[in-house]
């Protein structure tokens, strides 16, 4: 008998150390942890990179949201995006690193998050920060809300694209 399925983290109450006003954010970002995790249980190397139907790889968006996590968290900071930061954006579609260090990367990245948005005072979630070379106006809070939902966003697309080269690669419906 298998053990059954914990509820989504959003339903197993509060997360230590942080504020209620971004615990949806740390809760978002916890269930992305664990979703990654269990949707790259098993996938090789090769299928990161497959690229179904000429959709973006898996893999693009492992190190997308991981480097787009990175950027959002600068600017919430009010800091403006390093060199190497622009630089690794240009890269994010690049094929080669494997399954396990970009997981590696992705989970530091969230662990990383995680550290700044507990020690975010709850006084400075409306600031203003500017974003982009544009300098377009966000607040704190919502930098560190569009951050959770967009690694949610790309975790789904994540797993779906790996659904999709795993049906093609044996054959199931979903090829189809």
């Amino acid at each position: 008998m298998t053990a059954p399925t914990p509820p989504e983290v959003w339903l197993r109450g509060p997360l230590p150390g942080f504020d209620p006003t971004v615990m949806p954010v740390a809760h978002g970002l916890v269930q992305v942890r664990e979703d990654l995790a269990d949707a790259l249980t098993g996938v090789s190397d090769d299928d990161l990179w497959t690229h179904p139907g000429g959709a973006a790889s898996a893999g693009y968006h492992l190190r997308h949201l991981a480097g787009s996590l990175g950027r959002l968290l600068t600017y919430a900071r009010g800091e403006q995006l390093t060199p190497a930061q622009l630089a690794a954006l240009g890269r994010e579609g690049e094929p080669g690193q494997s399954v396990a260090s970009l997981l590696a990367e992705v989970q530091a990245g969230i662990d990383r998050a995680l550290a700044q948005i507990a020690a975010t005072p709850a006084a400075s979630l409306s600031e203003t920060r500017s974003v982009g070379r544009k300098n377009l106006p966000a607040t704190v809070l919502g930098l560190l809300v569009h951050a959770a939902e967009h690694s949610s966003r790309h975790t789904g697309q994540l797993i779906t694209t790996l659904k999709i080269v795993r049906g093609t690669r044996t054959g199931s419906p979903a090829a189809a």
